[in-house]
């Protein structure tokens, strides 16, 4: 009997944890392609790697994005915006994300 309860505390925690990895590799895939089909015309990776660079931090980064978005009309939802800033923060900047 305690081996089944172990193994269900096991299969749980082991279950969550890929689900959640699951979900970022989700998000991280749908903000490179909302990226490579939106932004990449204007970006080469030349604009994530400059001294000037406006993205500082995650929030910033964020609100690099939706500013961009505001600007090219692109009508994105909170959620994509960011789907974005995590595909670029895992690419590009690495900035300590809340969790």
């Amino acid at each position: 009997m305690f081996q089944r309860l172990i193994l269900a505390v096991l299969f749980v925690f082991f279950g969550n944890s890929a689900n959640a990895d699951a979900q970022l590799i989700h998000n991280a895939t749908r903000g490179e392609l909302l990226y490579s089909t939106h932004c990449i015309a204007c970006h080469s990776t030349k604009i994530h790697w400059r001294e000037n660079k406006l993205a500082s931090d995650w929030s910033s980064l964020q609100s690099e994005v939706q500013r961009w978005q505001e600007i090219s009309k692109l009508g994105w939802h909170d959620e994509d915006i960011e789907d974005v800033a995590r595909y670029l923060n895992a690419i590009y900047y690495r900035y300590p994300m809340p969790d």
